[in-house]
């Protein structure tokens, strides 16, 4: 798609004009306007931007920029040096960190930081009460999954004692090798015979389904950790591998029969059989630190009233567009009609570059944010595979998005109910979500300005809300090319409000994983396997790998799912309060947004509106107020 000179040369004019953002936020303008069409065969002489805005830019950055960019390469520095997880020496070097920093920051003089600054102080500060919680966390789960884990310090220690540049006795470290060969075989002989007299599951009152299963990740991890251990002797010193090769075979064989003998009779995923879903709620007590981290100042009871309140206002829009189809208040067959306009296997891809094309075009009339031209030029598709589908049923963003569509190694139901969940009409609102202004945009932009922000924190409620809401302004706006475009931009919001509901009333204990899944199903017209595969996802967090897996909690923490939508709440009440008012332009309200970096909705409000703040500032924006029908 090419762009008209026009409405280029109207780009660079509306940067350079920006005055306003830099009265509010010192924020200088120019940064991203080029003056080249986008058009490859022309050439890229004139991409990057005037350079004299880029060092203007520096000029209004944080202050205190510097100290959280330390705090987060110190600590992973750490993480790196203490790599055994769950290690009680990890914890405590860590907990040590985190106090030292505490301490320095009460000693700094807090007048002497920037508006920026002090913003990032804020959430410095309000990251590491969290982190320090997240240790008790891990320290809790270390003791509850120790039953099945008797040999873990030997592992441990290994590796602990290399590090610290301790010579090895190879004789000393074979003979390790050689118990925790044993004691692990002993440990898998023992659970197969019960699993056998069973039914194939073996009860312990020591120890819960979910807790078996991060005990296999936490014993994967010790595997690699072993390996890396007997890597850095195995070959270079011959002594060490005349006693530990055989040992070391023994131990590191012993440790896969052990994981699948777990995850069979423990945590219940049978060979060729659908696995469980598998849940850890949280409960009140630990929904509280991630409410205070992202700055909500809402009870989980309160936020699932608010879900409520939204899907409430979702199924009166559903049933008026269902009415405009001639079908009556019935909007689960209005939904089932856009669900079936799903093209042939092998033409999934082609409608995502039609949509994402009308999108562009439609948000160049309403004039509301700056698209740097290079972001529409390199994103790229790639297709999601049939083992990510399990729990990405959905296609997802990035500068390489995925598709998800069917394959041909699915089975004939999951084939049909990929294609149903696919359809262009309910992927037409999640493409501005996942691309431009979305998630994509959002990546490009914070890779460039404020990173620093990101790297401290991703909070889902700038990161998931930010999409979220786009989609709010895109549905009000009229972006739907028909009714059912609207019912695919509804679908998605509804889910957003159900994933409020299901998510919460799970970690609080109200509901079973099944429960959730009904729910989706019933509620919120989901496919059974992509329902299942959401649920999975959103509890389990299984895109959990050993090497990436954290000692204090899953892949997609409980508060997740909750971003999206009070995320959106939240941007869309900012925009009321400072656009609708008159007090900016919404391009200059989503330019200063975008170029500001990750953090809590709440701190972007006291950014934007130079509020002054406190080195104890506590979160206290009671933001919403219920969707209305205009």
């Amino acid at each position: 798609m090419k762009k008209s000179m026009v409405h280029l040369i109207s780009i660079v004019m509306r940067f350079c004009a920006m005055l306003v953002v830099v009265t509010l936020i010192a924020m200088p303008s120019d940064l991203y306007a080029q003056n080249a069409e986008i058009n490859i065969s022309k050439g890229w002489e004139e991409d990057p931007p005037r350079l004299s805005s880029l060092v203007d830019f520096t000029k209004s950055e944080s202050n205190f920029r510097i100290a959280v960019k330390r705090y987060v390469e110190d600590k992973a520095s750490i993480k790196r040096r203490y790599e055994v997880l769950l290690s009680p020496v990890r914890h405590k070097r860590l907990r040590a960190f985190h106090r030292g920093w505490q301490k320095r920051l009460k000693e700094l003089d807090f007048d002497i930081l920037n508006h920026e600054g002090k913003i990032d102080y804020i959430a410095l500060s309000n990251q590491i009460k969290y982190d320090l919680e997240m240790i008790k966390l891990a320290e809790r789960q270390a003791k509850q999954m120790a039953p099945l884990l008797p040999f873990g310090d030997k592992i441990r220690l290994l590796q602990e004692n290399r590090h610290d540049r301790k010579r090895v006795d190879p004789k000393e470290a074979a003979a390790t090798l050689d118990e925790i060969a044993n004691q692990i075989s002993s440990l898998t002989k023992t659970l197969t015979s019960q699993g056998k007299k069973t039914d194939g599951i073996v009860v312990r009152k020591d120890i819960s389904s979910i807790n078996a299963w991060r005990a296999t990740k936490q014993i994967q991890h010790l595997q690699g950790v072993l390996e890396n251990y007997n890597t850095f002797y195995d070959g270079y010193d011959p002594i060490y591998s005349w006693w530990a090769r055989e040992p070391y075979a023994r131990a590191d064989a012993s440790l896969t029969d052990y994981v699948k003998a777990i995850e069979e009779y423990l945590v219940g995923i049978k060979p060729k059989e659908k696995s469980p879903i598998i849940g850890n709620p949280v409960l009140a007590g630990g929904l509280r630190a991630g409410l205070a981290l992202h700055m909500i100042p809402y009870t989980p009871k309160e936020l699932i009233d608010i879900g409520e309140k939204e899907r409430d206002w979702i199924i009166k829009e559903f049933k008026k567009v269902s009415r405009d189809m001639g079908l009556g208040n019935d909007w689960k067959a209005a939904l089932e009609y856009a669900k079936n306009q799903a093209p042939p296997p092998g033409e999934g891809p082609w409608p995502i570059f039609e949509i994402q094309e009308y999108t562009e075009e439609f948000l160049e009339q309403l004039d509301m944010i700056t698209i740097p031209p290079i972001t529409l030029e390199i994103w790229r598709l790639a297709m999601q595979t049939q083992e990510r589908q399990k729990t990405n049923p959905f296609f997802t963003g990035g500068e390489q998005t995925r598709v998800s569509y069917p394959t041909d190694g699915m089975s004939h139901q999951d084939k049909l109910m990929s294609l149903r969940g696919n359809s262009p009409h309910l992927n037409f609102g999640s493409v501005m979500h996942e691309l431009v202004p979305g998630h994509y945009m959002q990546g490009f932009m914070t890779k460039r300005f404020n990173a620093h922000r990101g790297e401290l924190q991703r909070t889902p409620f700038w990161g998931e809300g930010w999409a979220q809401y786009w989609e709010f302004h895109f549905l009000s706006k009229g972006l739907p090319r028909n009714n059912s475009d609207k019912v695919g931009m509804l679908f998605w919001r509804l889910h957003r409000a159900n994933r409020i509901i299901f998510s919460l009333n799970y970690h609080l204990g109200n509901w079973s994983a099944d429960q959730a899944v009904d729910f989706l199903v019933e509620h919120g017209g989901f496919e059974l396997a992509n329902a299942e595969a959401e649920v999975r996802r959103s509890l389990m967090g299984t895109n959990a790998k050993p090497s990436n897996y954290t000692d204090y909690t899953l892949s997609y923490p409980p508060l997740y799912q909750v971003g999206y939508m009070v995320g959106a709440l939240q941007f869309r009440a900012l925009y009321q309060e400072l656009v609708d008012s008159g007090k900016m332009s919404a391009a200059e309200f989503h330019d200063a947004i975008i170029l500001g970096g990750r953090m809590p909705v709440e701190l972007v409000r006291a950014r934007l509106t130079k509020q002054s703040l406190t080195r104890d500032y506590k979160t206290k924006w009671n933001f919403y107020k219920p969707t209305k029908t205009k």
